[in-house]
Order: structure tokens, then C-alpha cells, then sequence
């Protein structure tokens, strides 16, 4: 078994791998850097103009999706055109269902403020085409011939009645019809003194008259109809002659954009329809119930732009930071008047979709699917290829309110979801849609072959980091310690890490330590001080577990040696913290029917990992000491002084050990702790965390004191991964403490006991002086033990085999 050099444990950056001073000296980086497939997938995803292959930017938080994807996004929006504007205005056939109207780029704003000023100038042209004199002659005239037609009338009947010898008389309640012979009027007293037959002769001749009366009033309403009629005609006529001019203008203006010629003739209908609402004297009075003002009547034919583009170039990009529904799709606003809620084509307001139609939307996945009805209302509309707006409330009936119905507008866009693996994953097996509406994946590395290549182009990815953020420039010895923490970051001395946020937070620390000292630039110190620091701030939790390991409260032996016990290694998560613990795994073998029980998953606190691992275990004793005999054993294994759940297979190895020796029983010393899984015939295999593993229980000897025998196993697939603290490194290269790796249980075994395991030979036995045979003898002893005292099938024994159990057991310790 071979230790490793201190030289090998940490990949040191030599700061003369780079021609610079310091970052300042390097250029702008002007392409992406790394993420080379995703980059691809993005491109690709942006120039098939087909549906469905909108984009999914799948990876950890951290990587810079947002930013590679804007980048990549813009330099193909800059290439295309800028999309048209939309704005709604009113539908004057239907006032719930306003018209949309698309406009060329940047004419919106205009168009609407033609329309402003088209309303302006007819709040002040209509009333003073009202009031003119002309206007008022007419009128006059109108309504003097309607009263000269109704006189006359009346006239005519007078004077019918007076040759009857009957008068009629206007009074307060209308008129009357009176017998007036002479061309006086008799008195009540003097009728009734008349004869019965002259009494029933001007009877006769009132009721007549009456009848005349009677229908030549019934004519006076139908009269005054037609005058209304006429009067709404002749102001038709003066408005039409007084904003004909007005309405020509900005119909010349537009005549090249068909809806909105449509709709300033529609608007010219509406207004000629309604001349009759105009009559507000000179156009300022105040609104009430029944007549609004003249400018409240006027807002109607305003324009609500919707989009405006005027200040893009290029096609748009959109990242829509709370995706809720109405945010995407839009919404209609109510207002309250009078205790109830109204609403109108001017409160219709845009949503991402609006904002981003003809260009780009960017989404967090995350946040999206956080919203109730967002996701349903993104596919929905993406499916249609048009941005309905429809209220959640009338969608559920949750509430009873006028609302409007917008014309759909046309929807022509790509949208790019951002989010971890998990979400893409689980979209693609549980929805059917995605897979229809998200057909690109950009799959985001998360780190990056290290190579000096790579390091000169992450040296330049730094410098733009650090002119972004306004810091201090690198040194190259700033530069080679940063490259170090990437590496670290990665697990693997042999990649970068793509994570820019935390080596961006890194930069920034460093440079408050920088400035702090008074440094023109941030030098390899401020570095390790930054890296130190964020450390310490989170170590508290690591600190107790160590304080109390050194207390004696969690027991963990690092000197002599035990028979069935071992120190394991494992890795505790706890947010951004991450540090590695020693474990104290024991073992117990008894007689029994070839069972190891997992004492963790007995009660619960086994992950899958772990029990997967225990059950290789005993795969792999069948395999090695079962091939003729059946394994007769009863085996314990346990994490001591753990009540947390434990999972993961890294353990396996160590549970290994612990059994052979307690099977064989032979110490193993405590000195040394192992890490590493295995496969069912005994080979080693890698596992994670291994740098956070072999610094915990570095930790744990140091404060009991290094003695120069302590040290971690661990897997020889394992040896590039590693990137230990100096501290680790100079403790191994003062030879206080070595790591050594091994290829399988046969080598652990080994270095643990300081015998040999064992191979086995041509007849089948393994050495009586190794451990594999001290191993073979134990477990055929129970296999004898259990042929002359077999066990019932409830494992209830009689006094004699339980005697004779417990002397066989007693044999084998």
C-alpha cells in the first residue's frame, strides 16, 4: 500500500504560468467562456424558427445561465427587426370586447398622440360648431317651423269650433272646448237653462271638436320626434363639416395602416352617432349620472398603448422576475365608481408575453411553477400562438364584475426556462406538453478541464468578473490561489469549476480585505484570508462536534487498536457548510443463519445508499467464504452514537473491515480511518467528498495530537480528487500523518491489521495465519455448531443448544 506524497495531496498553480501583473493587464472577454455544449444548444434552440423548440437551460444555481443565455440572446436579437407596436382602442359595436391594433415599430407612441390632439382639438371644435351662430339659426328655425306646424293646427280648429258656436281656451291643464254663442261663454247656470235638445246639439259638437283636439295633440309627440330627428340631423351635419378636416388629417397620415384607417372611420361614426351627448354648452360641464362631461365622452376614442417599442433595437428580451399569471398574460384593471367596480379598454394592461412577443422570454422555472395557473397559462398560450387575457377570477367564478374580453393578439416569441436538472427531469416525465413546447435542452456544465489553456482563459473570465464588480485587480499569485479554490470547488484536481457566484463572492471578500490593507491590487493573502474567513464564519457547527469528540462525549479512538471497530468517514451537509466527521462503526458476529443486519435501516435511519451498501457486504462474504457451506453466522452493524439518517455506500469498506475482524479477531487500529465503497467481489471504488472526509479526522488527531501513525485509506481511483488545506499537507509532509490508498478490501485489510489477508489457493484454503483463513475457520465453526445444534423456525432454543451456542461463541472470541 502506498502513501502519498505531500507534493500530490494539493494541486499547487504556479503563478508563472501567466505573462500578466495583474487582471488589469487582460483584455475583455468578448465570448463565452466554458459551457461550450450548452452555448451550442442555445444557438441552435434560437435559429430553428419551428414550433415547439423553445429552450430549457438546465444546471445548478451559480453557473451563470442567465447570463450566458442573455448573451447569446442578444447577440442574435441585435440581428433582427424590431417588432411592431400594439395598443387597444375601443370596439364601438361591442364595448366588451375592445380592438387590438398592431402598428409599425415605434409609431405607437405617435399614433396615440395624434389621437390625444385629434381629442383635444375636438373638445374644443364641437362646441364651438354647436354654439356657432349658423348652427343656432338653423335650430331656430327648425324649431320655429315645428311651432308654426302646430299652431297653425290649432289655429285651424279655433276657428272650426268658433263657427260652431264653441270656443276653445288654452289653460293651465291643456285646453278646453267651451259653447260660446255669440262669441261668449255660457256660464254653467245658463246651460243648464237651455232646452234638452240644445243642450245634447253642442254636446254633440264639443265631443267632435274634441276628437279633432285630441288627434291633432296626439301628433305632437311623433312631431317632436321628427324635430329631434331633424335637430340630430343638422348637427350631424355641422360636426361632420366641423371635424371633417380634423379626421382627414390623420386618416391621410395612417392610410397605409388598415386598422387604423377602420378604426378613425368607426370613430367617426361613433361620434356623429352620438352628436346629441356633445350638447354640453361649452364643453366643461361637470359630469353627473345621467350626462358625463364632454371630455369623459371624449376619452373613449383615446388609445391605450399596449407595447412600445420605440426604444429597442433589435428584437426584445424579457426576464420576467415574478411570473405569476397576470403578469405573464396581462390583465384588466377595474376601477370603483359609485360602490361597484367598472372597467374599460384603457385599463387593459400588458403582460411578459406582450412585452417580449416578436423577441425573447426568460423564465425561472422555480418561480413559475410557484404560481397557480402560470404554467397552464404559458403553455396555453404558446399552443395558440395568441395572448388571450382572461381574468382567474371568471375563470373560477370567484367574483361577479363587468370585465372585458381583449382581441386576442398574435403571439410570436421563444421562451428559455431556467432551472436545475430536477425540474427539467421531472417536466419531461410528468407533463406531455413540455416535451412538445421545450424540444432544446442546454445542459450547463458545471466544471471545466483544467488545462493551461483553460487557466490563461479563466484568468481573463476573472478579470471581467472583477471589472463588472468594480474590485480590485488580481495579482497572478491572486489569480493562481483563485484557480486553486475553482479546483477545490470541483472535487477533482483535474477540472475548474464553472460556479461563478461563489468565486465571484470570493473576489469580492477578497477585495474588502485588499482595500482594507491599503492594496493597489488583491494579492494570493487576501485570498486565503477571504477563503479563511468564510470558513470560520460557518464552522460553529463543526467546531462543537469536535469539541465534544474531545470532551469524550462522541466517542472516537485514534490510538490502540480494537477487535470490530473501526473510524469510518462521512460528510455533513448543513446549507452551504460542508466539513467531514469521523464515525465510530462496530461489528458483532454470532452464530445464526447467514443474516447481517443493518442496524440503521432496522430502526429507520438507513438511507437506500447504505443499505445497498450493507447488502454488498454480505454479497460479497457469500461469495468469498459461502461457495461450499452455507454462511452460519448472525452479523451487527451500527454507526455508534448516530441518530441521524445515514446513507450512501462510502462506508461500505469500513463495515467490511470491522466484520472480518470480528470474525477473525484480530484488532484493527484506531489510528486509521477508512473511507471507500466496494463492489461484490471486494474492489475498491471511489466515493465523494474525500478532501472534507480526510480533514475532519485530521481535525480530530491534531486536537488529541499527531503521532506520525494516524492516517486515512482511501481508494486509489481517488488520488485525483484530491485537494487538501496546507495545513494537511505540511502535517504529511512532517511526517505526522500520511494518506494511503488501496485497490481493495485485501489492501485495507492489511494496512488496518498488519496481517495478511490471505489469498486463496489451489485447493480452495487460504493461509491459517491470514486473516481471510482466520476468517474461513471462524464461520465453519458455526457451520458446525449449527449442524449439531440446529435452530427451529422461531429461533427458539432448548437450554442444550443455547449452552452449547454460547461455548462455541465463546471459542471464536
Amino acid at each position: 500500500m502506498e502513501h502519498i506524497p505531500a507534493a500530490l495531496l494539493r494541486w499547487q498553480c504556479d503563478p508563472e504560468l501567466f505573462t500578466f501583473h495583474t487582471t488589469a493587464d487582460l483584455p475583455e472577454m468578448t465570448t463565452v467562456f466554458g459551457h461550450q455544449r450548452a452555448v451550442d444548444s442555445i444557438r441552435f434552440g434560437i435559429a430553428v424558427r419551428r414550433e415547439g423548440y423553445n429552450i430549457f437551460a438546465l444546471g445548478p444555481q451559480g453557473t451563470g445561465k442567465q447570463t450566458i443565455v442573455e448573451r447569446c440572446l442578444r447577440e442574435q436579437a441585435l440581428t433582427e427587426p424590431t417588432p411592431p407596436d400594439w395598443c387597444y382602442v375601443n370596439n364601438f359595436d361591442d364595448l366588451r370586447r375592445p380592438i387590438a391594433i398592431q402598428l409599425p415599430s415605434g409609431s405607437g407612441v405617435q399614433f396615440r398622440n395624434d389621437v390625444d390632439e385629434l381629442i383635444e382639438d375636438l373638445t374644443n371644435t364641437i362646441p364651438a360648431a354647436l354654439e356657432s351662430e349658423e348652427h343656432r339659426s338653423r335650430l331656430a328655425e327648425l324649431e320655429h317651423a315645428d311651432e308654426e306646424q302646430q299652431d297653425a293646427a290649432l289655429q285651424a280648429l279655433a276657428d272650426k269650433a268658433e263657427s260652431q258656436q264653441v270656443q276653445m281656451m288654452r289653460t293651465p291643464g291643456g285646453f278646453m272646448l267651451a259653447p260660446a254663442p255669440g262669441g261668449k261663454v255660457l256660464e254653467a247656470a245658463d246651460f243648464d237653462k237651455l232646452s234638452r235638445e240644445q243642450r245634447k246639439e253642442i254636446e254633440a259638437k264639443i265631443e267632435e271638436l274634441q276628437k279633432e283636439l285630441q288627434s291633432i295633440l296626439e301628433q305632437i309627440p311623433w312631431q317632436q320626434k321628427l324635430l329631434r330627428d331633424k335637430v340630430k340631423v343638422l348637427r350631424q351635419e355641422v360636426l361632420k363639416h366641423a371635424i371633417g378636416n380634423l379626421l382627414t388629417k390623420i386618416k391621410q397620415k395612417y392610410s397605409e395602416v388598415p386598422p387604423v384607417s377602420r378604426y378613425l372611420v368607426s370613430m367617426e361614426t361613433d361620434i356623429l352617432k352620438r352628436v346629441n351627448e356633445f350638447q354640453q354648452g361649452d364643453g366643461t360641464a361637470a359630469a353627473t349620472d345621467d350626462a358625463p362631461s364632454l371630455a369623459m365622452v371624449l376619452s373613449e376614442y383615446g388609445v391605450n398603448l399596449l407595447i412600445d417599442n420605440s426604444g429597442i433595437q433589435g428584437a426584445p428580451i424579457v426576464y420576467e422576475d415574478h411570473p405569476s399569471y397576470h403578469n405573464l398574460i396581462g390583465r384588466v384593471e377595474h376601477e370603483t365608481q359609485m360602490g361597484a367596480l367598472t372597467t374599460d379598454f384603457s385599463l387593459v394592461k400588458a403582460g411578459a408575453l406582450h412585452r417580449a412577443n416578436g423577441g425573447y422570454l426568460i423564465l425561472d422555472t422555480r418561480q413559475l411553477l410557484q404560481q397557480p395557473f402560470a404554467w397552464e397559462g404559458l403553455k396555453r398560450s404558446l399552443y395558440a400562438h395568441s395572448i388571450r387575457m382572461e381574468s382567474l377570477g371568471d375563470m373560477m367564478s370567484l367574483i361577479s364584475t363587468i370585465s372585458l374580453e381583449p382581441e386576442p393578439i398574435p403571439l410570436n416569441l421563444k421562451v428559455v426556462l431556467l432551472g436545475d436538472r430536477l425540474f427539467y427531469y421531472l417536466l419531461y416525465e410528468s407533463d406531455p406538453d413540455f416535451a412538445e413546447l421545450f424540444k432544446v435542452c442546454a445542459d450547463f456544465d458545471d466544471d471545466l478541464e483544467r488545462t493551461a489553456e483553460s487557466c490563461n482563459l479563466y484568468a481573463v473570465f476573472l478579470a471581467s468578473v472583477v471589472r463588472r464588480e468594480k474590485l480590485l485587480p488580481l495579482t497572478r499569485a491572486g489569480v493562481a490561489k483563485v484557480l486553486e479554490c475553482s479546483v477545490r470547488m470541483s472535487d477533482d484536481t483535474e477540472r475548474l469549476s464553472m460556479h461563478a457566484r461563489p468565486l465571484t463572492d470570493l473576489l469580492r471578500e477578497a477585495d474588502f480585505i485588499a482595500v482594507r490593507r491599503g492594496s493597489p491590487a488583491i494579492d494570493m493573502q487576501d485570498v486565503v484570508a477571504a477563503a479563511s474567513q468564510r470558513i470560520y464564519r460557518s464552522d460553529r457547527l463543526r467546531e462543537r462536534l469536535h469539541h465534544q469528540i474531545q470532551r469524550g462525549l462522541i466517542r472516537i479512538e485514534v490510538e490502540g487498536s480494537r477487535v470490530g471497530q473501526i473510524n469510518g468517514l462521512s460528510v455533513l451537509e448543513f446549507a452551504d457548510v460542508r466539513f467531514g466527521q469521523p464515525s465510530r462503526i462496530t461489528a458483532t458476529v454470532r452464530p445464526g443463519r447467514g443474516d447481517v443486519v443493518n442496524i440503521e435501516r432496522e430502526v429507520e435511519l438507513s438511507g437506500p445508499g447504505h443499505s445497498k451498501g450493507v447488502m454488498i457486504l454480505a454479497a460479497f462474504l457469500g461469495h468469498r467464504f459461502a461457495q461450499e457451506n452455507p454462511l452460519s453466522l448472525t452479523a451487527s452493524l451500527v454507526f455508534e452514537q448516530s441518530y441521524g439518517l445515514i446513507d450512501g455506500d462510502s462506508a461500505s469498506i469500513a463495515e467490511t473491515c470491522a466484520l472480518l475482524s470480528a470474525l477473525s479477531n484480530v484488532p484493527i487500529e484506531q489510528g486509521i480511518a477508512v473511507t471507500g465503497s466496494m463492489d461484490q467481489f471486494g474492489n475498491a471504488q471511489p466515493i465523494g467528498g474525500v478532501n472534507e472526509k480526510i480533514e475532519g479526522f485530521f481535525r480530530v488527531c491534531s486536537n488529541r495530537g499527531l503521532n506520525g501513525k494516524q492516517g486515512v485509506l482511501i481508494p486509489e481511483t481517488n488520488r485525483q480528487h484530491l485537494m487538501l488545506h496546507q495545513d494537511v499537507v505540511d502535517a504529511v509532509s512532517e511526517g505526522l500523518f500520511f494518506v494511503a490508498t488501496f485497490v481493495s478490501i485485501d489492501d485495507a485489510v492489511e494496512r488496518l491489521t498488519g496481517r495478511p489477508s490471505g489469498r486463496l489457493s489451489a485447493v480452495g484454503t487460504y493461509p491459517a495465519d491470514s486473516i481471510n483463513g482466520e476468517v474461513a475457520m471462524a464461520l465453519q465453526r458455526m457451520t458446525e455448531l449449527r449442524k449439531a445444534f440446529h435452530l427451529d423456525i422461531d429461533g427458539d432454543r432448548s437450554r442444550k443448544t443455547d449452552k452449547a451456542l454460547q461455548q462455541g461463541s465463546d471459542a471464536n472470541q
